[in-house]
């Protein structure tokens, strides 16, 4: 043992460098895996917890007031029911803030859907204007409790009493209405009622969501609002930053364990008369693999318990959500357990590579010679290769003998060539894919009119506005390119087991600019463009008629698109106005999407459209989901890091090899006139021919790859393909540049020294 840790620490202080870099790259891999997991474990567990804390319904059926909902408590499947519930739609203003609302009339005592307080108190009999806010809705009227709120259009008040967190769909401007809990003199005027059930299987969904439609009528029904679109809403972009993290850091790991195998197996053809020598002097085959497993796993070991302990101090320091979600994750029950397991898995998989190489160490006999393969019981030397016809035209061509000779070096074993290149092109391959990620978040910046995002304002009028002096109000605004009237109602889709988001805007003669990702714009008449999610959901096409319930109204669209839609998780149809008008002409426009000149400040426009309304507009900023993407750019950031610094020890690798085996061929160099120059440029060009040939292989796979990659992971959220966006060619370039000139700066130095070694040393060598 003693033995073994002396020639251990004697291979440590030789190869310093490659060892701290081993140890960095594990660090970085662990931290990517172990920020995953918080992720994953930040975007599920707290709807989670609050949904069971709650005693959730999981589903919630907005209805007319004279639906009978009585008879839904007899359904199969079905639990217990909270409500009926009053309802009353209506807009609360605060700090020159407002939103829409709904008002529930909810009594003192709850068994389902109870409210977590998250600050102030329950609705109190001895304050009957008090009421209790769901949190977004809060935060978006900078309400508090004990602050007066005023619901516009009437001199009504109502005082906040609480604020508290919800399982059920959250505030969203553009979409969903904040949820405010009152008493029943606060909801003076109800325009509708709302009840929840819970189901004995969750499972069941769809199929209670299709026996309550069919008890109560598809006209009676409002609105659908199920568990699982709730949780998707609250998952939001965090799983998917978990599952970017997850990805990175698993094809990390891979590559890190290549590079830790092409390490090894390269110093086990550079070292053979050293391990022929420990075997002469008594070292037994295990003892020589159990010096290189124990070696490396002691690396991996280090950076693995370095990034646990980084990730246990320092993670919930972290800024925004990367530090919020450690923070949430470390009080998980799961938290321990995970923060030893993944380390210990990342160490097993590097110690499982390293045990394949270091097994042909102990393979090694105690004569030198050449690492042997056998193959049918055969041993047999692996040439090195003559110089190929091109490379002997090339010499007659007087192209330098260095360029040829180098060539012909970093190819001529072909297998062990390819492999060399394989190894370089991974982590070259996964960081195209991150440029591909970071170029696509870029993209949703700079051009959101391509992802479904046109329109920069979404602006409600009062009902003192009609069309015609809206369209007034909005054209003065010299900012204002264009404003889209429009609707957006709830539909029913076939079979009646959820709601899908029906939108009109534009009109035939003043089309609304939808991104089609596939198909043509929707021009006449029953025509529409359907999203990914609802494709998916009624298992149709493009060029599919479709049929849907609006109250008691159907609406039969020919689908002649698909739209690239952010919203909704993709379960929107959308058509012009007109079209909808044609079956109810009473349709009056409830919206105007907004687009603005290029270069306008959206806020300020906004603030501007506010005051030319006095008070009459409700003018909102249209959502940008990358703006909820926008850690991705950091963990892009750090993922390129690290993938460059597994990069860097497979090119030290490849380095060290390409060194060692042109020591055999420095006499020979030598002996036809080569100079010490011309020795040192065979040995850069050759490294420079492999980088090149890895960075060739993992843009042509990575380019594609991440393409897949990105519109997949869009196809299953619901936006749909057709958002991937691949990196600049000047970026590829740049990439390609710094990886080629790196590989020939880094080999020069070491290939110079070789090129002038002493005519002894160079025998000792090949002998």
């Amino acid at each position: 043992m003693r033995a073994t840790l002396r020639w251990a620490h004697s291979d440590l202080r030789t190869h310093r460098g490659e060892a701290l870099f081993l140890v960095l790259a594990t660090v970085g891999i662990v931290l990517s895996l172990l920020l995953a997991t918080a992720l994953f474990g930040y975007a599920t567990n707290p709807w989670q917890r609050v949904f069971e804390q709650t005693r959730g319904a999981h589903v919630w059926l907005h209805t007319a007031r004279s639906a009978q909902v009585e008879k839904l408590a007899g359904l199969d499947g079905v639990e217990s029911e909270a409500g009926p519930y009053a309802t009353e739609s209506a807009t609360l203003t605060s700090h020159g803030t407002r939103a829409a609302v709904e008002l529930r009339a909810t009594p003192q005592h709850l068994t389902i859907g109870r409210p977590l307080l998250v600050s102030g108190r329950w609705l109190d009999p001895t304050t009957p204007d008090g009421v209790v806010l769901e949190s977004h809705l809060a935060r978006a009227l900078l309400a508090e409790p004990g602050d007066t709120l005023t619901l516009l259009g009437t001199a009504r008040t109502v005082t906040v009493l609480g604020i508290a967190d919800s399982a059920e769909p959250r505030y969203d401007p553009e979409e969903q209405p904040g949820l405010v809990w009152a008493p029943r003199s606060v909801v003076s005027t109800p325009n509708g009622q709302v009840i929840g059930l819970r189901l004995t299987s969750p499972d069941d969904t769809d199929y209670a969501v299709q026996r309550a439609v069919t008890v109560l009528g598809a006209g009676a029904i409002g609105e659908v609002a199920t568990w699982q679109q709730a949780r998707a809403e609250a998952q939001g972009d965090n799983r998917l930053l978990g599952q970017v993290l997850g990805l990175f850091g698993l094809g990390a790991l891979i590559a890190a364990g290549l590079a830790v195998h092409g390490a090894i197996t390269t110093r086990i053809r550079g070292h053979l008369r050293d391990i022929s020598i420990l075997k002469a002097i008594g070292f037994t085959p295990d003892q020589v693999v159990r010096v290189f497993l124990l070696q490396h796993i002691a690396y991996a070991l280090l950076g693995a318990v370095t990034a646990a302990a980084l990730t246990r101090s320092l993670g919930s320091r972290l800024p925004g959500r990367l530090g919020d979600a450690i923070a949430l994750w470390q009080g998980l029950p799961g938290h321990a357990v995970a923060l030893i397991a993944i380390p210990a898995g990342a160490v097993l998989f590097i110690a499982a590579t390293t045990g394949l190489a270091a097994w042909r160490a102990g393979r090694v006999p105690p004569v030198p010679m050449p690492l042997p393969s056998f193959r049918a019981g055969v041993t047999a030397r692996q040439p090195a290769g003559r110089l190929s016809a091109p490379a002997r035209h090339a010499l007659g061509l007087w192209v330098p003998p260095a360029l040829v000779l180098g060539w012909h070096t970093a190819f001529a074993r072909r297998t062990r060539s390819l492999t060399t290149i394989a190894r370089l092109a991974l982590p070259l391959l996964l960081i195209v894919v991150a440029m591909s990620a970071w170029t696509t978040i870029s993209r949703f910046h700079s051009d959101p009119g391509r992802i479904g995002l046109p329109a920069a304002l979404t602006v409600h009028a009062d009902a003192g506005l009609d069309d015609r002096q809206t369209r007034a109000l909005l054209a003065r605004d010299p900012q204002v390119a264009a404003a889209y009237p429009g609707v957006e109602v709830a539909a029913l889709v076939p079979g009646q087991t959820a709601t899908i988001a029906l939108r009109g805007f534009g009109t035939h003669r003043d089309p609304y600019p939808y991104a089609l990702a596939e198909g043509r714009p929707a021009r006449g008449t029953d025509e529409a463009v359907a999203g990914q999610g609802l494709l998916d959901l009624l298992d149709a096409h493009v060029g599919d008629w479709v049929r849907m319930t609006v109250g008691n109204q159907p609406q039969i669209l020919h689908i002649v698109g698909r739209s690239i839609e952010t919203e909704n998780a993709g379960r929107v149809i959308s058509t012009s106005l007109d079209t909808l008008r044609e079956n109810d002409p009473r349709l009056t426009p409830t919206l105007y999407q907004v687009r603005l000149h290029p270069g306008t400040d959206v806020h300020e426009a906004a603030r501007r459209l506010t005051t030319a309304g006095v008070g009459r507009l409700d003018v909102h900023t249209v959502t940008n989901p990358a703006d909820g993407l926008s850690p991705l750019r950091g963990v892009a950031a750090g993922v390129i890091a690290v993938l460059a610094l597994i990069g860097l020890v497979e090119l030290l690798t490849a380095i060290g090899g390409t060194v060692r085996e042109g020591e055999r061929d420095l006499l020979a160099l030598k002996a036809i006139g080569l100079s010490p120059r011309q020795i040192t440029a065979v040995t850069v060009t050759a490294t420079a021919c492999t980088a090149l040939a890895a960075v060739l292989t993992a843009t042509a796979l990575g380019a594609p790859l991440s393409h897949w990659l990105i519109n997949t992971q869009g196809r299953s959220s619901g936006i749909g393909a057709g958002i991937a966006q691949g990196p600049p060619l000047l970026l590829l370039l740049l990439l390609g540049t710094a990886a080629v000139a790196g590989a020939a700066a880094l080999s020069a130095v070491p290939a110079a020294r070789a090129a002038r070694r002493r005519l002894a040393d160079t025998l000792s060598a090949v002998a």
